[in-house]
């Protein structure tokens, strides 16, 4: 690359010119013809006093040797004809072209034998210092028993040399891990934040109803649209059919009451808030077959972590706020049917409870503050001072919280899978593990866990949620406000292996009535929702150093989430 870049050098010297196309065989033979001293009709390479002088010069790269016709013919002589240049304009042009193909060719064979000889253009930060075999480092597996698992070629050993590197940055974050208890921001606070909320949803429910409703007076007339301003109506596309289907019945579900019109509105009964890729819709798909369970409209509405504040994306800034008002809408679907429940004479006469409960599966609910930055602007040390439990409590103290989880380690792989749009690979997303890592380390160099945790800047800078499977942090700080039996904690290798007996669990924690024989096997025995995609199974499983570094970074987190629940199941020890 130097010799070329000497070449292009002396080619753009002003008192020299060059008869390149005599001199370079490369190029086909009729652009010999171009040149005044070549284009007689009898031109001969051989015997051409030019051609027949030229020099081979080899340039090696990478211990391959590549023959450039480097030596051009260097005439001095000032004397041009019009011919001579034009001839000079299109040498230089040509020879501008063929440096070119050249550079192309030398990064491409870089780049095409990198996956078989370890070789990059530019070289990771993250591949550096000697491999070292201690098998206490490899969490207590040997390079013999990685390559049980995993086959890894010439390039996957400079993975395996990036462990003692990333194991510096990992005990780097375990010595700085500190679990300190937030303190709760009060009523008054919480109301000052969101007056709005406040204004809407009453401190006081419907005794008759296992659900979090009440009656709520309606000031329309018989021409407006009730769903005309709904946020969630207006920007999804593929929920219209719902809403056209709501506005036709809902005049046919007012309460009057003198002279007056009523709408029952309702909450959630409970809340399937977490975590992502942990096999939360397979949990929705199957307790939604429940006679006596009902969602919300749409399945993630996403509107205590994101749309309240205004956010579809936050890539892609901030919309109008949604209201709460648009988010009841969700629950209009079920609200009607608990309404024709309570208004039934048997109802009446007997005061009997209302066995319908609704629920919500917005899997960002337990993790996700990152909109805290952008509009509490009181928070202390770079941690958010309101949290979403705190408003959800504030409204529904009896809430029932559903948290399903999984092996950090393979939900982040899980995650990236799913998430990745192009150019994934088991070594692309090593690479992104080791950046995020170093992103971490450098956050908890200065901030506490929770405010890393919840720090939109980096969690958005991160190429891989690592922060998700922190659960632990998560839940502490739901347990601050929610009693430890108003969650429930399961894991996905659990349900997967045994529905039955997790399904078992949530109708138990839910206190739903007991299902006839066929009912529980249309629930228990339908097949599981939102697999991996058959492409994603053909990269396979993620390469071991990686599997490594991960187990590392999360075990202490999975230690005190074991410690918390009283249940070693949640140490995701490998058998």
């Amino acid at each position: 690359m130097a010799v070329l870049g000497l070449l292009i050098q002396e080619f753009n010297s002003s008192n020299m010119r060059y008869c390149i196309n005599c001199c370079i065989h490369l190029l086909p033979n009729d652009l010999h013809r171009q040149c005044f001293r070549c284009r007689g009709p009898n031109h001969n390479n051989q015997k051409c006093p030019v051609c027949k002088g030229e020099s081979k010069i080899p340039l090696y790269t990478d211990s391959k040797q590549m023959k450039l016709l480097a030596v051009l013919e260097v005439r001095t002589d000032h004397s041009e004809s019009w011919n001579g240049f034009f001839c000079l304009r299109k040498g230089k042009l040509c020879s501008l072209i063929f440096g070119l193909i050249i550079m192309t060719l030398v990064m491409a064979s870089y780049i095409l034998t990198g996956a078989k000889h370890g070789l990059l253009l530019i070289p990771s930060p993250f591949h550096y210092g000697a491999f070292t075999s201690n098998p206490s480092l490899m969490d207590n597996e040997s390079l013999s028993d990685m390559k049980d698992h995993y086959q890894p070629s010439k390039m996957n050993i400079s993975y395996v040399k990036d462990y003692p590197s990333i194991k510096l940055i990992i005990d780097t974050i375990t010595s700085k891990i500190e679990f300190i208890t937030r303190e709760r921001p009060d009523l008054e606070e919480l109301r000052k934040q969101e007056p709005h909320m406040f204004s809407v949803i009453p401190n006081k429910f419907l005794p008759n109803s296992k659900n979090p409703c009440w009656y709520e007076e309606y000031r329309g007339n018989t021409t407006t649209d009730p769903y005309a301003t709904n946020s969630y109506a207006l920007y999804s596309k593929r929920f219209r059919t719902i809403f056209d289907y709501l506005r036709k019945v809902f005049w046919n579900h007012l309460y009057h009451y003198k002279d007056k019109h009523y709408r029952l509105r309702c909450l959630p009964h409970f809340y399937i808030i977490g975590q992502p890729k942990c096999g939360t819709t397979d949990l929705y798909d199957r307790l939604r077959l429940h006679p006596d369970v009902r969602f919300s409209a749409i399945k993630e509405p996403h509107w205590w972590t994101r749309k309240r504040f205004g956010i579809i994306r936050l890539r892609d800034g901030f919309h109008d706020r949604y209201p709460v008002e648009d988010y009841l809408d969700l629950f209009d679907l079920a609200a009607h049917q608990i309404q024709g429940v309570l208004q039934s004479e048997a109802a009446k006469e007997r005061g009997k409870m209302n066995n319908i409960v609704i629920g919500e599966a917005s899997a960002s609910t337990m993790w996700d503050n990152n909109a805290w930055i952008f509009f509490y602007d009181n928070g202390t040390e770079g941690e958010p001072p309101f949290l979403i439990q705190d408003f959800i409590h504030a409204f529904q103290p009896n809430a029932k919280l559903i948290i399903m989880l999984r092996d950090p380690v393979e939900r982040l792989y899980s995650d990236y899978l799913y998430f990745a749009s192009a150019n994934k690979s088991v070594e692309d997303f090593h690479e992104k593990v080791a950046e995020s890592l170093q992103l971490f380390e450098n956050c908890m160099l200065d901030y506490s866990l929770r405010a890393c945790v919840y720090n939109n800047t980096l969690n958005n800078a991160m190429p891989v949620r690592l922060q998700v499977g922190l659960y632990v942090v998560y839940l502490l700080d739901w347990l601050t406000v929610f009693n430890k039996d108003q969650i429930l904690v399961l894991r996905l290798e659990d349900h997967a292996s045994n529905v039955k007996y997790t399904m078992h669990m949530v109708f138990q924690f839910l206190d739903l009535g007991p299902l006839s024989e066929k009912q529980e096997a249309l629930i228990t025995k339908s097949p599981a929702s939102n697999t991996r995609r058959p492409e994603d199974r053909s990269l396979g499983p993620m390469l071991p150093t990686t599997k490594a570094i991960l187990r590392d970074f999360y075990r202490p987190f999975n230690t005190k989430l074991a410690q918390v629940l009283f249940d070693d199941a949640f140490l995701w020890k490998r058998t």
